[in-house]
């Protein structure tokens, strides 16, 4: 040791750390005091020789104040965030100097900082009750600033929302999804939608879809974010297996959160759900692989640069063919679906943050259909349809979107954003397709020798479908989020330009003709048709729809709120309220909407909270909303509103020595300015009036727990009904002035699905806890169906329940279950699982939507789409 570490030693204890002012001042009080001491011992071992004091007493003083200005000189900063296995937060981690009486450990945001000194080896040891302690080490220059972000490793598997419970998300109305659930949930599509459909309060009727309704909400009324910023789907989209690959990556996804209803002001301008995605940052180099019979998928992430930059890359393909080749419309399908998606992070200090999310997806499907048989009614009345097909149809789109995010933290307490994002979507839709029917009876007499054959024509037509529509859609957003922490809480707030371009070109019609004759039949003289008495030509088109819109408007949003809790008579409160503002240039309507929820945790010996939020809910028109039947636009139009009030409960419990989580909400909306709509698959046929009012009542229930041990698995229930009234000026106008015999009268939306059960559970062999069992079983009560002539009141039927059992069987090949396979292969993986999925256990006939088909006599027959039949999937997992 040199004479200048010895001295070093003696005047700075090793605990001292110099991070703060009040820190550095006692440290040189601390200093002064020793050096005082130290030279008063000197000065008495040689006073003797008062010749020889004043030069060791400057040698002495001029060390000692070198050995500290080069240890504040030569010190270097460590930092970065701690998370699990699935990128969430930890917060309060162990972060241990060893060797050393020193440390420090995470915030609420598992974010941590730590100087240490220059160009000396350190052992940092992070540890967390449950988890795996983790060791780095760690040598840094003289002024170095490091980014370090580390992932610790559950000890034994937890329930995540359950054991490891964030409170911050316990009071408000958002539900925590653990993102290991999308990889293992048997479904036709492997994301995270397919794992949003099994909670309470969602319904989906078409599991080719990722589209979903929210307690009696359309499609359109559902916020969904990446990182923060606003994503959208294609507007052109007609049915499900034209859909293609949802935006989020399941890959690449961190944490999942959503709300049915009730959520905050600091989410966006819509009616009914927020979903809230987070992407992973990574912490080493990680990729999967997966092989499916409908999808392939792979993903790579690392960092680099010292730990400062970051990136994930994600491509997938997926074919639906082997799918679509099992409905009732036989024929030449040939979907392909391609998506590229990268989010690369630069993390330049502690202060400052750059990162970017982009996305491009290609989506094909062309169709050549050749016939179709389809049987139909009951057994008393049944009916066969056939019909063979001429032409094809080719749709296609292409999107593009990229988003450059700023952080910037000047200070421990406060965190800004800016965003700067686009969006372009360019989508065609092409078809004309020929189909030549027949409709006939089938003997549904058990005792006849021809039982199940046509034994009646009922009749024979022929229809053409044409279409050639194209829509360009450009979004560009500039944005700035803030977060505010204070003593008592946290005030957030956020202000948002919006500029949005879309042109649209819309030139569609169908054509009937039944037994020769075109539908609707011309007017005619006696016997013979009077080319004369006619208005326009004899054969009339149904269904046409020619327009050419184009729209260029600007948006600007802002929201303010606070969070705080306080205590009272020991029961904890915590209220979140908030404020939003829109304004449309289009329509020039300015909507404020205030926000609350407010939660209490009563001091008792359960674990209970309970929950009461609401506000006013507007959802300004997108392009969809504001257009019309015959293709036109209403420049007069005005936002939706819709007034929530939640009242819920959360209780943890204990059962069979596992953990339990009981959900309960009950919710009424009233809606107000309306647009009606009816849905065809997942087609939304807007009004583009502001025309009816109505209401949403429910209750949703959800437990989740380990019924089986180590294995999370919930079941939801729902039960909702949510009807609306049409407005007599309304129907009297767009109808010329026809008899209103529903007017004034509540009937049912097109999503009024009044029950829901979802089970979603797991089990293992015993012996064998390598091989595992996952079901997705989905019931939902029929939906409203409304007559063809899209006046939006006339409800005819319902369709029949939707019930739907997905099985899958999974084998973990190379885990930490399994043995080690003795491979050289084999060792560069750390997850080998292959998967065999039923895919519609129970072989039930769903039905999407209806086909209207007329006879000579101008009957109309209800014609059932089918859904897919049971299928079965082959899957294969590779993670390294």
């Amino acid at each position: 040791m040199t004479i200048k570490q010895h001295f070093f030693c003696i005047f700075i204890p090793p605990a001292e750390r110099i991070n703060s002012t009040k820190a550095r001042f006692k440290l040189i009080t601390y200093i002064c005091l020793n050096v005082f001491k130290q030279a008063k011992k000197l000065h008495a071992q040689i006073r003797s020789n008062s010749k020889l004091f004043l030069l060791p007493l400057v040698l002495f003083l001029a060390v000692t104040l070198s050995s500290l200005a080069q240890n504040v000189q030569q010190s270097a900063l460590v930092f970065g965030k701690i998370s699990d296995e699935n990128g969430i937060a930890i917060a309060e981690v162990n972060i241990l100097i060893l060797n050393e009486k020193s440390g420090t450990s995470s915030d609420e945001n598992g974010n941590f900082q730590l100087k240490l000194a220059a160009n000396k080896l350190f052992t940092l040891q992070f540890s967390y009750v449950g988890y795996q302690s983790e060791t780095v080490q760690i040598q840094l220059k003289a002024g170095q600033e490091r980014n370090l972000n580390v992932s610790l490793f559950q000890t034994a598997k937890q329930l995540a929302d359950v054991v490891v419970e964030d409170k911050e998300i316990r009071k408000s109305t958002l539900t925590r999804i653990d993102p290991q659930a999308v990889q293992i949930i048997p479904s036709v599509n492997n994301n995270v939608e397919s794992l949003i459909k099994t909670l309470p309060g969602v319904s989906s009727n078409n599991e080719l879809s990722s589209q979903y309704s929210v307690r009696g909400g359309s499609f359109d009324e559902n916020l969904i974010y990446v990182n923060g910023i606003e994503v959208y789907r294609p507007l052109l989209t007609r049915s499900g297996q034209q859909e293609g690959l949802s935006f989020i990556n399941s890959d690449l996804v961190s944490s999942i959160l959503f709300s049915a209803g009730g959520f905050e002001a600091k989410y966006g301008d819509k009616m009914a759900s927020v979903l809230d995605i987070k992407y992973r940052r990574p912490t080493q180099f990680n990729g999967t692989t997966k092989l499916s019979l409908l999808e392939a998928s792979l993903h790579l992430e690392d960092i680099i640069l010292n730990n400062k930059l970051s990136y994930m890359i994600g491509f997938r393909q997926k074919t639906n063919q082997y799918l679509l080749n099992s409905l009732d419309t036989k024929g030449e399908y040939q979907p392909s679906f391609t998506d590229i998606q990268t989010l690369i992070h630069f993390q330049k200090n502690a202060k400052w943050g750059f990162s970017f999310l982009g996305n491009y997806s290609r989506n094909r499907y062309k169709l050549v259909p050749q016939n179709r048989e389809t049987a139909f009614g009951h057994i008393k009345e049944a009916y066969q349809l056939k019909i063979y097909f001429d032409g094809q149809e080719v749709d296609q789109s292409n999107t593009l979107f990229g988003a450059f995010t700023t952080t910037f933290a000047p200070t421990k307490n406060l965190n800004l954003k800016f965003i700067a994002s686009t969006y372009e979507s360019v989508e065609q839709e092409n078809y004309d397709i020929q189909g030549q029917y027949w409709i006939g009876q089938l003997e549904t007499d058990l005792g006849q020798d021809d039982f199940g054959n046509v034994i009646e024509t009922q009749g024979v037509g022929t229809y053409l479908n044409h279409a050639r529509n194209k829509l360009n859609a450009q979004v560009w957003n500039l944005e700035h989020q803030g977060i505010l922490e204070h003593k008592s809480g946290l005030i957030q707030w956020g202000l948002k330009i919006q500029h949005e371009l879309i042109n649209d070109q819309l030139n569609e019609w169908v054509m009937i003709d039944s037994a020769g004759f075109s539908k609707p039949y011309p007017i005619d003289s006696l016997g013979y048709t009077d080319p004369l008495a006619q208005t326009f030509f004899p054969y009339l088109l149904n269904d046409t729809l020619f327009a050419e819109n184009s729209l260029n408007s600007n948006r600007i949003s802002a929201f303010v709120q606070n969070s705080w809790e306080f205590k009272s008579n020991e029961h904890q409160f915590y209220i979140t309220a908030g404020t939003r503002l829109n304004y449309w240039d289009y329509n020039h309507q300015l909507l404020i909407s205030p926000r609350i929820a407010i939660a209490l945790k009563p001091d008792w010996q359960k674990d209970i909270l309970f929950r009461i939020s609401g506000g006013l809910y507007y959802q300004s028109p997108f392009y969809r909303e504001l257009r019309r039947p015959n293709g036109t636009l209403n420049s007069s139009i005005e936002a939706q509103s819709s007034v929530h009030f939640v009242f819920g409960s959360d209780y943890n419990f204990n059962a069979w020595g596992r953990s339990f989580k009981l959900i309960s909400e009950f919710y009424y909306k009233k809606f107000d300015n309306l647009i009606p709509f009816i849905v065809d698959n997942v087609r939304l046929i807007y009004s583009g009036e502001n025309s009816s009012k109505g209401y949403a009542a429910g209750i949703d229930m959800k437990i989740n727990g380990e019924f089986v041990e180590g294995l999370e698995s919930w079941l939801s229930i729902s039960v909702m009904q949510t009807n609306e009234m049409l407005r007599d000026n309304f129907y009297n106008s767009y109808f010329s002035n026809s008899p209103a015999p529903l007017a004034n009268s509540w009937i049912p939306r097109p999503t009024d699905q009044r029950v829901a059960v979802s089970l979603f559970f797991q089990d293992y062999l015993p012996m064998m806890p390598t091989f595992k069992l996952n079901m997705n079983l989905a019931f939902g009560s029929g939906l409203p169906v409304y007559y063809p002539n899209r006046d939006f009141q006339t409800v005819i039927t319902r369709t029949p329940p939707y019930r739907r059992v997905d099985i899958g069987f999974a084998y973990e090949l190379i885990g930490p279950n399994s043995k080690r396979i003795n491979n050289k292969i084999a060792r560069k993986f750390t997850n080998i699982d292959l998967s065999l999925e039923v895919l519609n256990l129970l072989d039930i006939n769903n039905v999407v939507s209806y086909l209207w088909v007329k006879d000579n006599s101008n009957y109309v027959y209800l014609v059932p789409n089918y859904l897919t039949p049971r299928r079965v999937n082959l899957k294969l997992a590779f993670k390294f």
